[in-house]
């Protein structure tokens, strides 16, 4: 599966370009935001089992939490990490007498199980599949960029923390100019991009 987000629309840069009015002195730089990384339904990646071709191969989670894996039937995937389910295969591989030490590495390919939400001042406002290393910018690429009268200094993104809502302001003007680090997003947060005050 290819990943939809290896170039952004040319409409985001004409649009920050346009919205390039300094960010307000009291903007901070945002801080590192970490993915919830564990499968879901419908997520899918590919799964590298070194030296054993007929091992690897791309999987989707089913309806169930489980892949089909070679040798090992019915494999549960859904709410491990990666890793987590990495080290399962390795592990059940070696157990069951079939690879001795196997090396395995799982790799998400489109997370379908989660997504984000981005409305305000973009062309085509929605909710999104949230891929692997998503950031606020490609998101924004992916609902159609920045339209004309945005505040591209001034977009907030809103997630929950336990019973708690958190409120993240970044500039996507100082991220596209390389001044400021893209924010990789998690599981529900909701991109919100305000208009500019004329």
């Amino acid at each position: 599966m290819r990943n939809p987000l290896r170039t952004l629309a040319s409409i985001l840069v004409v649009a920050i370009a346009a919205c390039g009015a300094p960010a307000p002195s009291g903007t901070t730089a945002a801080p590192a935001l970490v993915v919830d990384a564990r499968l879901g339904v419908g997520d899918s990646f590919k799964v590298r089992v070194y030296g054993e071709d007929e091992l690897s191969g791309e999987h989707t989670v089913g309806e169930d939490g489980t892949i089909l894996f070679p040798f090992l039937g019915r494999v549960k995937a859904g709410g491990m990490t990666p890793e987590e389910l990495a080290e399962h295969l390795a592990r059940e591989l070696e157990t069951r007498g079939y690879l001795k030490r196997p090396q395995v590495n799982v790799i998400v390919e489109e997370y379908v199980s989660k997504r984000v939400s981005v409305f305000g001042s973009v062309s085509k406002p929605g909710n999104f599949p949230l891929v692997s290393g998503l950031t606020v910018v490609q998101a924004i690429s992916l609902a159609g960029g920045l339209t004309s009268i945005a505040n591209a200094n001034e977009v907030v993104i809103t997630r929950r923390s336990g019973d708690t809502m958190r409120r993240i302001t970044v500039s996507i003007t100082k991220i596209t100019r390389g001044q400021a680090s893209d924010v990789p997003l998690e599981a529900g947060d909701i991109v919100y991009v305000p208009e500019r005050v004329f």
